[in-house]
């Protein structure tokens, strides 16, 4: 139990929920900034998607910075989410920080390495599958403290990815992982993580831990089987380290939260867009300009956003993966935490593209849209079977006479212009017999008309006359 007289003020611009504020007394007495005896080097957080890891990380930095215990920070985590923490920092650190995030070429991104300054606060966010290829570059920029979030992207003790990042972590000082739980699928997966973390826990070699904690069955003795008898063991030793808080246990959370993910396109994507959007604005000013039309222009807009673009034949030909791997990634995280998940979209290039990412990660899934006819067996089986874990919806389809409340996370990867459609879609799993806190997750291609088409929503505002009105006062309507 944390000693509640032994705290310390969160070095952030916001008052912090109280899981949170419990979370960074954990850490900070683990690294021993309350009595000065360090219990571990590092520690994890085990809180689920939705109850603010990152704000309690940014906490515990700042404390780590306020005792002169750091000043050179990494950041490891998914592409999709980079530009997360870097916004968070800026909003949220209520001490200097500067930050550099990790863009483009492999040379280009150690040339940014190279330049970074050796005094001040310097945060550097990177993403996994570029670490371990800037591993000899990231070691000499010699981080006092990393943090890997989405850890269970370390799992796989055999990969690149976590031995570079075991490699990393040897050499800091102080290290944060962050994940809904460690254990993914099987107990296995905590050794790669801890080996990150704290060797001492666990150990350095994975096969002393399998043979600790595993049974080897099956034939030729690869099926490895937990000894239940080494339970409480296992137990203490993870959680001596650990903050866990899950959703239901967060009783401060509002009842609807909700999360902005702005997603970079790819720069031949973005360049395609610009175009598009330039041609758009000049088609515009040879026209008497109505809602019909320029809706019909802003469509084209979305779609390529989505990451699809229909053509003079009208064939629709792909464009852009950055939202479908930025949904990935939230798959990933959710599944981890043993969550379902619903996942809105608009066109149907779009809902192609999902269920062929789920069939590719062999996850089940439900899908409600258009020419679908059994919509009620399709709910069902998310509602009621554990092994169906999303929900896909197309928007129109899906947003009425529809309950999903198996799940509490949505994730807009998509938005239609309809304000009704907008809060139908919502309420499907917002509403009665939902036992969770909701957590809507909105995907928006930075600089573009995702921005417009979710503030005109959220505040009721409507669209087509906002963006005709824009147009008449000189403006293009299509400008973020």
């Amino acid at each position: 139990m944390i000693d509640r007289s032994m705290s310390l003020p969160m070095p952030v611009k916001v008052r912090p929920y109280a899981h949170q504020q419990a979370g960074y007394d954990f850490a900070c007495r683990i690294f021993g900034l309350y009595d000065g005896r360090i219990r571990s080097h590092g520690v994890a957080f085990l809180m689920e998607m939705g109850t603010g890891k990152t704000l309690t990380s940014i906490g515990v930095t700042g404390a780590l910075y306020q005792f002169g215990l750091v000043n050179r920070v990494l950041v490891a985590c998914p592409l999709s989410i980079t530009g997360v923490w870097e916004e968070e920092f800026q909003a949220f650190a209520d001490y200097p920080v500067n930050i550099t995030v990790l863009k483009g070429t492999s040379e280009k991104k150690k040339q940014q390495i190279s330049k970074i300054p050796l005094d001040g606060m310097q945060v550097l966010i990177v993403n996994y599958e570029s670490a371990w290829r800037l591993e000899a570059e990231l070691l000499k920029f010699d981080a006092d403290l990393i943090i890997a979030d989405e850890g269970h992207k370390l799992k796989d003790n055999r990969s690149r990815q976590s031995k570079g990042m075991q490699h990393l972590g040897d050499k800091a000082r102080y290290k944060l992982l962050l994940t809904g739980t460690v254990i993914t699928n099987r107990e296995m997966d905590v050794f790669s993580q801890y080996r990150f973390l704290d060797s001492r826990i666990f150990g350095t070699s994975f096969y002393a831990f399998r043979n600790r904690y595993f049974d080897m069955t099956g034939y030729g003795n690869h099926i490895p089987v937990f000894r239940q008898s080494m339970a409480d063991d296992f137990l203490k030793r993870m959680h001596c380290i650990a903050y866990r808080v899950t959703k239901e246990e967060c009783l401060d959370l509002p009842q609807i939260r909700e999360e902005v993910r702005k997603i970079d396109l790819e720069p031949k994507a973005m360049k395609m867009y610009e175009q598009l959007q330039e041609d758009c604005f000049t088609q515009l000013k040879g026209s008497d300009v109505t809602a019909a039309n320029v809706l019909t222009k802003m469509l084209r807009l979305s779609q390529l956003t989505g990451g699809h673009l229909t053509d003079d034949e009208h064939h629709v030909r792909p464009v852009s993966h950055a939202k479908l791997d930025a949904l990935s990634d939230i798959i990933d995280a959710a599944v981890s935490d043993g969550q379902k998940l619903v996942v809105m979209a608009r066109f149907v290039a779009e809902m192609d593209d999902i269920e062929e990412l789920l069939k590719g990660k062999g996850i089940g899934y439900a899908v409600v849209r258009g020419g679908v006819k059994d919509r009620d067996d399709e709910v069902k089986h998310f509602q009621t079977d554990p092994s169906c874990q999303v929900f896909v919806g197309q928007i129109a389809a899906a947003g009425l006479g529809i309950t999903l409340t198996a799940a509490h996370t949505m994730v807009f990867y998509s938005l239609d212009y309809s304000m009704s459609n907008f809060d139908q879609a919502k309420a499907r799993i917002h509403r009665v017999g939902q036992k969770q806190k909701c957590l809507y997750i909105y995907l928006i291609a930075r600089g573009t008309v995702d921005s417009k088409v979710l503030r005109s929503l959220r505040k009721k505002v409507n669209l087509a006359k906002a963006l005709v009105d824009d147009y008449r006062n000189g403006r293009n309507p299509f400008d973020e």
